[in-house]
């Protein structure tokens, strides 16, 4: 299912958009330049979510917030929460 939409451009944008597409364009049409833009945009803020997670990581390592797998992802996730609500002193461990 697809949704339409309209949207108004002042004269610059909708010449820049002029310039993108046709036959000395990349695009074909302004809706295919759009749907390229919105799914840019998408990656884009996927990545930095990323990015922080990653980031978040590394504070956690440096903070010591640090402990040995188990090698279960429910079980260390339930220590891990454990961890969270008493907050963190370092242990080896579930």
């Amino acid at each position: 299912m697809s949704e339409r939409i309209n949207a108004r451009l002042s004269r610059p944008l909708a010449e820049f958009v002029g310039r993108m597409v046709g036959e000395t364009g990349l695009y074909e049409t302004p809706s295919e330049y759009v749907r390229d833009l919105i799914r840019r945009d998408m990656e884009r803020r996927e990545n930095q979510l990323v990015q922080e997670l990653i980031l978040e990581g590394y504070r956690d390592l440096a903070a010591g917030h640090l402990f040995e797998s188990s090698g279960d992802f429910k079980a260390d996730m339930a220590f891990l929460e454990q961890k969270e609500a008493g907050g963190w002193q370092y242990c080896s461990g579930p």
